[in-house]
């Protein structure tokens, strides 16, 4: 593996990409740095994030780490993934088969990163941080540990 995954970070950004989709109607995020302190994400966007939507938004991806939902993957088809996920960012057309990731009932998309088994290992999810700049909302996130 190419990359070097934090899973526990890694795991909390599929939380916030879900809920981000479910909250606000946008896409997943196109860009993220993931790393074991802090992580940001960035998400096309039509106006600047509010304080309150920035609370509300922490609360709501809280709500699903407290579920203590079980991460799972699956191995599918291409066709078959093609009709339920963008596969847009896939490196290649000679791709048979792709790795999906399910965080319990809340969110699954394909990936191919390292991730907890259960969300309760990630403790409170923090937003940091947020700014809006043509068209771009930027989120920072850290998990306080919950240990």
């Amino acid at each position: 593996m190419g990359k070097n995954y934090v899973p526990h970070m890694h795991t909390a950004e599929h939380v916030l990409n879900g809920t981000m989709v479910s909250m606000f109607g946008c896409d997943r995020c196109y860009s993220a740095h993931i790393n074991t302190k802090k992580s940001k994400c960035d998400y096309h966007f039509e106006r600047p994030f509010t304080e309150f939507e920035a609370i509300a938004l922490q609360s709501a991806v809280n709500t699903q780490l407290q579920r203590n939902l079980e991460v799972t993957e699956e191995i599918m088809p291409i066709e078959q993934a093609q009709e339920r996920y963008n596969l847009s960012r896939l490196p290649s057309d000679d791709i048979t088969t792709i790795r999906i990731v399910h965080i319990g009932d809340y969110d699954s998309c394909p990936c191919i990163g390292e991730h907890v088994q259960n969300t309760s290992e990630l403790g409170e999810f923090i937003i940091n941080s947020y700014n809006f700049e043509d068209g771009r909302l930027r989120i920072r996130f850290k998990c306080k540990s919950a240990d």
